[in-house]
């Protein structure tokens, strides 16, 4: 009789052990889709600001084309990536679409350089302000993002949950693809 209330004790332990470590591994699987998701919200806010953008630039520099062109197909291409991605490899190609974002709006910025009386616009600042801040909250989602996976991923792959996480998958980090975008930034003046 003793015997059988220690394995069913064994049997009790053992089901509460199970449940707690699959219980970890969906809140750490939730908590990355919720950073993906705040990801997602900067990006459209983005999104939004880059038609404004370009249309005050437009009016000032109207020999840039090519540069509104290259700005609007990256737009469009990180919106398509953007609404298309599922899963861990969707966040890899929408990391990859807002790098070469990132990429042509560096160029509209340069260009906003050599135009004095288009840095001196108020909407211009205005704009420039806004998408200043909206890059940092994508910094920002993008750490949380990155920190979210590195739980879920470590959770998966310890001892003894990996016995039972086969059912989540391993999720990629967001990180930028190009070495230019991972360069120090020149504080000349």
């Amino acid at each position: 009789m003793t015997a059988l209330w220690i394995l069913l004790g064994l049997v009790v332990v053992l089901a509460f052990w199970f449940v707690v470590i699959y219980n970890g591994l969906v809140a750490a699987r939730n908590e990355v889709d919720n950073s993906w998701s705040q990801i997602d919200v900067q990006l459209k806010r983005r999104h939004d600001l880059i038609p404004n953008l370009v249309e005050t630039v437009r009016g000032y520099a109207k020999h840039e084309q090519q540069l509104f062109e290259r700005i609007t197909e990256a737009r469009a291409a990180a919106m398509q990536a953007q609404s298309a991605a599922t899963g861990a490899a969707g966040a890899v190609v929408v990391a990859k679409a807002e790098n070469l974002l990132g990429g042509a709006l560096a160029g509209i910025m340069a260009v906003a350089e050599a135009y004095p009386d288009l840095k001196a616009s108020n909407n211009f600042l205005a704009l420039q302000e806004e998408l200043s801040s909206t890059e940092n909250r994508i910094g920002f989602s993008r750490q949380a993002f990155n920190d979210a996976v590195n739980v879920l991923n470590t959770r998966r792959e310890v001892f003894p949950a990996n016995l039972i996480s086969g059912g989540f998958e391993r999720r990629e980090f967001f990180q930028l693809d190009e070495v230019g975008e991972r360069a120090v930034p020149s504080a000349e003046v």
